[in-house]
């Protein structure tokens, strides 16, 4: 609670921070607004589109989009650290560099927390406001979709740590993290088999919050080989782990 506390003192009033907040969240709203105007096959999805239990899947799927917000902020507060030798000052004042990194896990962890309650709040209002079933059975189905989309976000945020740790410098970190996400890796998934790339880093982490039917859509076109959010759980924590590894020994071997 301490290293946490040090943290939220830093970060608090840092208004980049609520900045990126602020555009997470107003893009969500605005995504979940828009989304009932979608035409499919000549009608609009219309309030179906909040219908409990199914809305717990489809919410977690469009704000699975935007955990590359939470990473950009996650590289920014590690950067910072850098730019302004806050990491030397604590290891002057006495922290281990492996509680450095276990403060800024604790960041991740606070933000998982704070986006997987804000899905919560969403939830609630939009389902219990359009749908038409209020069953307990309704509102409480999916919802373990909260979890996995819990995990999918810590995934993103240390897999951000660790660019933020290895390149030091934000935009190139940011760069590179985009880059490794939405280009490097989609690369390699053309190039390996489905049985090994579905073990992938990003693909693992996708795999948490899949399109909903994706079922329907695998009879149409070539099935996409994924894991369920159930199994992919355990490799996603794996990746976790690794991820605050590799930042704990990019910052011990390297001069602050």
């Amino acid at each position: 609670m301490n290293l946490l506390r040090i943290e939220l003192h830093k970060i608090l009033p840092y208004r980049t921070v609520w900045v990126i907040l602020a555009i997470y969240a107003a893009l969500l709203l605005l995504i979940l607004y828009a989304s009932s105007k979608v035409t499919i096959n000549g009608s609009e999805l219309g309030e179906k589109m909040y219908d409990l239990p199914a809305f717990w899947l489809r919410l977690t799927y469009i704000a699975s989009f935007f955990n590359l917000l939470f990473g950009i902020l996650i590289i920014v507060l590690v950067s910072d650290e850098y730019s302004f030798r806050t990491l030397r000052q604590q290891v002057i004042d006495g922290l281990s560099r492996a509680e450095l990194v276990l403060a800024k896990f604790y960041v991740v962890l606070a933000l998982g927390v704070l986006g997987t309650v804000f899905l919560l709040l969403l939830g609630l209002y939009f389902g219990l406001l359009h749908s038409t079933d209020h069953s307990l059975s309704a509102i409480f189905g999916h919802i373990d979709a909260l979890s996995y989309y819990f995990v999918q976000a810590v995934g993103y945020m240390t897999l951000a740590m660790l660019f933020g740790f290895l390149i030091k410098k934000s935009g190139l970190a940011i760069i590179a993290f985009m880059a490794y996400a939405k280009i490097v890796e989609p690369l390699l998934h053309f190039r390996l088999p489905d049985a090994v790339d579905k073990y992938m880093p990003m693909k693992v982490l996708g795999s948490l919050t899949p399109m909903p039917g994706q079922q329907m859509l695998d009879q149409l076109t070539t099935p996409t080989e994924l894991l369920s959010p159930a199994w992919a759980t355990l490799p996603a924590i794996g990746y976790i782990t690794l991820f605050c590894l590799l930042s704990y020994y990019t910052l011990k071997l390297r001069d602050l």
